[in-house]
């Protein structure tokens, strides 16, 4: 299932939210009327609260269904409430606060953008039980940003090539395309969020480019048509 929505008008989901196949991390200042939306398109928990004291909950974690790495900042009250909501939580060590931006990730794998330091690459692969791998593809160190990844597919920027694209998908266990959102926005994973169960993206996004989306994350087979 596909929705369309913005979050109080803006359509970069992905900087305020986080989601696995369970639970959506959520910014306290999330429309009510968004719960509903979000609980029936991608079939989650939702889990109020900030991270390192904000509401770009999207940046500062990112996680899979073993867990969640979260921005160093992030404060114990927060870590508290997010191990009390049944999460397997770390913050992450090192400089890099914005952990959903250089992490793209899958309970088949972690990918990172260069410069992720050794203990770093240890609490990823400790806390998401997942083997990580340093690349980049698009010409872009922010391979969150560029791509949504999930357990059924990888939507990537529209500039990935398609050696890239290729080794993502063996790298992750799934298949996938390029593809943008919000009329031509490369940075997907800024403007939107997915999981097994679901996918959802700014209002802005038009037809073909939803087609491309659900094509690429799982949700539709053009073997059918």
């Amino acid at each position: 299932m596909l929705k369309r929505i913005n979050l109080t008008g803006n359509p970069n989901l992905g900087v305020y939210i986080s989601v696995n196949d369970e639970v959506a991390i959520v910014p306290f200042n999330l429309p009510t009327e968004m719960e509903p939306v979000m609980k029936e398109a991608l079939e989650v928990d939702l889990i109020r609260t900030s991270i390192a004291g904000c509401n770009l909950n999207g940046v500062l974690a990112t996680g899979n269904s073993n867990g969640f790495v979260v921005s160093p900042h992030t404060t114990d009250r927060e870590i508290e409430l997010l191990e009390d909501a049944g999460l397997n939580v770390a913050r992450l060590p090192g400089k890099y606060t914005a952990v959903g931006n250089i992490l793209a990730v899958n309970d088949y794998g972690a990918m990172a953008g260069p410069n992720i330091k050794e203990e770093t690459i240890k609490v990823i692969e400790d806390t998401l039980k997942v083997p990580v791998e340093i690349y980049q593809f698009a010409d872009s160190k922010i391979v969150g940003s560029a791509s949504i990844v999930t357990n059924k597919g990888a939507l990537l920027h529209r500039d990935t090539l398609s050696d890239e694209l290729g080794h993502v998908e063996e790298f992750f266990k799934v298949e996938g395309n390029i593809g943008t959102v919000c009329k031509g926005m490369p940075l997907v994973g800024a403007c939107g969020i997915a999981n097994s169960n679901g996918v959802m993206v700014g209002e802005h996004t038009t037809g073909p480019e939803k087609a491309r989306i659900e094509e690429a994350l799982g949700f539709l087979d053009f073997g059918d048509f």
